[in-house]
């Protein structure tokens, strides 16, 4: 009688069938988390915006028609927007606060404010003190992995 052998293992071509599958299957689903992080982030950006921008109107008609000056966003980072002011703009109890905290601008990672025009990366936010006009700062490779860039921002 001859005694057959029992395999006890997988064969090398078992083994590289497994790994080409995983290898399709994660292929198919990473771009799919990535799309979802960036599309996060865009929705995350758009909220912010509404928000400060509701607030900077909140703001005005409580100050005479006047937005936060450039040294009250711009130097201090939504300064007047975090503190309680008066209706002149100066700290008092009267209005406010409008924001909880500053908001960080998901693509860039920052909460700084820079005056309108003048963007830098590394900051988060731009701000016209004559118009309340207020966008996000967005990098070069950020609009390559987006749809919104800073002119699109304007929109929300």
């Amino acid at each position: 009688m001859s005694a057959r052998r029992k395999s006890l293992g997988f064969t090398l071509v078992e083994i590289l069938i497994v790994v080409v599958i995983l290898g399709i299957l994660a292929a198919i689903v990473i771009p799919q988390f990535t799309q979802a992080s960036i599309q996060a982030q865009q929705s995350s950006l758009e909220t912010q915006i509404r928000t400060v921008r509701s607030q900077l109107e909140l703001y005005q008609m409580q100050h005479n028609g006047n937005y936060p000056t450039d040294a009250q966003m711009v130097t201090t980072d939504f300064g007047n927007l975090l503190i309680t002011t008066d209706a002149a703009g100066a700290a008092g109890s009267a209005f406010g606060p409008y924001l909880q905290n500053e908001p960080i601008n998901p693509f860039e990672v920052a909460s700084a404010v820079l005056a309108d025009g003048s963007a830098a990366a590394g900051s988060g936010w731009t701000y016209n003190d004559s118009t309340g006009r207020f966008l996000a700062i967005m990098s070069a490779a950020d609009e390559a992995k987006t749809t919104i860039d800073s002119n699109d921002v304007e929109n929300y």
